[in-house]
């Protein structure tokens, strides 16, 4: 039969247990925030292994990776009076352990809630042309107004980006509309400078046939070649009197 403990072995047993609970292994990416008879220490621990004295002190988790936050589509009137819904991405991570648990409550929600409103009143003051257009300019803004807002918790907003803008119907109409008349516009302009060039190609060639005559027969006899390569059986042609005029004796 097993001995009986005694208070010394039971008291023991009981250390041993509660000093086994007290460890704590805390990840190279996690810090311990240690609140001690409710005060915060200065200093977070971790990592490795750290030991928690409960009741006494209770440990919050925190973890220094980049959160990836994703904005949920948010309806915005733009400075033209265009009604979009736009998304966003934002990535940041906890620079402070201590001010992000001690300065807000949540502090996941409270910068999503900041990423929101943030990005309504920024899309709020430009034209949808230029939030088309100019995506890195408005992410840049973006970025520092919330960094700024986020900073007295401990928190560093690294980048954020635009990533759909749902326009109505009728505007991808309108747009739709508006490119293929560009697209006309570029070709008539194309066209019309085309044009222009060739006909003054052509000047500059009857310019230079004016010069000189002799090049104007040459271009008369390729001419012939050409239309005798046709397979016709006859070919009328005029003969200008100033071909034969080499052939002909000299005035005196």
């Amino acid at each position: 039969m097993p001995l009986p403990l005694s208070p010394i072995g039971i008291l023991i047993v009981m250390v041993a247990f509660y000093l086994l609970s007290c460890i704590k292994v805390l990840r190279e990416y996690e810090r311990g925030v240690i609140f001690r008879l409710g005060r915060a220490l200065r200093r977070c621990k971790g990592p490795g292994i750290i030991f928690v004295f409960y009741p006494i002190d209770r440990m919050i988790r925190v973890s220094l990776r980049t959160v990836v936050l994703d904005v949920p589509p948010q309806d915005v009137i733009t400075r033209d009076n265009v009604s979009v819904k736009v998304n966003a991405v934002t990535y940041f991570r906890v620079l402070d352990p201590n001010r992000a648990i001690l300065q807000v409550e949540n502090y996941l929600y409270a910068s999503s809630q900041v990423c929101q409103t943030t990005l309504r009143s920024v899309l709020g003051e430009v034209e949808l042309d230029e939030l088309l257009s100019e995506r890195e300019k408005i992410n840049h803004r973006l970025q520092e107004i919330i960094d700024r807002q986020t900073d007295p918790w401990g928190i560093k907003v690294s980048m954020v980006e635009v990533k759909h803008v749902d326009l109505p119907v009728e505007m991808q109409r309108a747009m739709a509309r508006q490119a293929e008349a560009e697209r006309e516009r570029r070709a008539k302009v194309i066209a019309a400078e085309g044009e222009f060039q060739a006909a003054a190609r052509l000047l500059e060639a009857a310019q230079l046939m004016g010069q000189h005559p002799v090049t104007l027969q040459l271009r008369y006899l390729q001419t012939l070649v050409e239309i005798a390569g046709d397979k016709n059986s006859t070919t009328v042609f005029p003969l200008p009197i100033d071909l034969l005029r080499a052939f002909l004796p000299a005035k005196t």
